[in-house]
């Protein structure tokens, strides 16, 4: 069992990377990684965000919907739900560590729309997982996004510091260089079946 979720883990974290293996979550990685600060509050935003989402979202899908027969209306709910967390979390923000809220600025409404939150909250279901494999799975693939993030934009904060040629500055290194992190991630994909 514990060498079972450590495979969850793992997979879930560099196999199956949220965003460089599946490609959800791609606006907050472009757009909070200038700063190595703002991504590693936003890669902590992710983690408590998703956490309590699939939390929150198993317990309403095994006991409500699942029940009542209306495991059509999932995505509609869980939407729901983590747009509630999401505020939760700029409330808490907002009140512990106001200089954080403000370095992350738009970009913490930006959770709410992460693809990354929700996608996981389905992949949950779709991957059979119990509770605590939902759970571990849920860590693993927010730490990998942190993980990304972090990798990604300090690799962003040294291309500040390089002479590059003016039509590749900007978007065009950032896309290059999050390509090149993706295969770096590939490099994982024989440690465990993801």
């Amino acid at each position: 069992m514990v060498s079972d979720l450590a495979l969850i883990l793992i997979a879930s974290m560099f196999v199956s990377n949220v965003v460089l293996a599946k490609f959800l979550g791609i606006c907050p990685y472009l757009g909070v990684s200038k700063k190595t600060e703002t991504a590693l509050g936003m890669s902590g935003a992710v983690v408590f965000v998703m956490a309590l989402a699939t939390a929150a979202t198993f317990f309403l899908q095994k006991f409500v919907l699942e029940p009542l027969k209306l495991e059509y209306l999932q995505t509609i709910v869980f939407i729901l739900v983590i747009a509630a967390l999401v505020q939760l979390v700029e409330i808490v923000l907002k009140k512990i560590t106001p200089p954080l809220y403000r370095a992350l600025g738009i970009y913490l409404p930006l959770i709410t729309t992460n693809c990354a939150v929700l996608g996981v909250a389905i992949l949950n279901f779709k991957l059979n997982y119990n509770f605590i494999q939902a759970m571990v799975f849920t860590i693993g693939t927010a730490l990998g996004f942190g993980v990304a993030l972090l990798i990604f934009s300090g690799l962003r904060e040294r291309l500040d510091l390089c002479d590059i040629p003016e039509s590749f500055k900007g978007v065009p290194i950032a896309l290059i260089t999050a390509g090149l992190v993706s295969l770096a991630f590939m490099g994982f994909s024989g440690l465990v079946k993801g």
